[in-house]
């Protein structure tokens, strides 16, 4: 039973030694990598073009407002996303918020004061 023992601790530490089991590591970690950074290019698309329909727009409803912050742009800036997205972010947050779209006619009585 020794002798097995003896074998499988010889056999597990020439493996954790082997210059191929340190590249299968670094590569497990670059393709984590190569996916942050396709999230982040993700992110960065759709809050930058919805961020572009909003401003464009001149307003935004709550619940399109938290979405964007909460759901896209808090994970991108997080995972260390910034520039353009935090631009248009940042005139996001100068639009009105509305709890409900406002009438064609201007009129609203649903603005949100934060």
């Amino acid at each position: 039973m020794e002798s097995i023992v003896s074998i499988i601790v010889t056999v597990l530490c020439s493996v954790i030694a082997s210059s191929g089991f340190w590249a299968w590591i670094q590569k497990k970690d670059d393709k984590k990598s190569l996916q942050s950074q396709m999230l982040i290019g993700l992110a960065h698309d759709r809050i930058v073009s919805l961020g572009m329909v909003y401003i464009e727009r001149g307003w935004i409803t709550k619940d399109e407002y938290e979405n964007l912050r909460d759901y896209l742009y808090e994970p991108y800036k997080s995972l260390g996303g910034n520039g353009s997205a935090k631009r248009v972010m940042e005139e996001v947050n100068r639009l009105k918020i509305f709890t409900v779209p406002p009438t064609k006619e201007g009129e609203s009585q649903n603005e949100v004061n934060e």
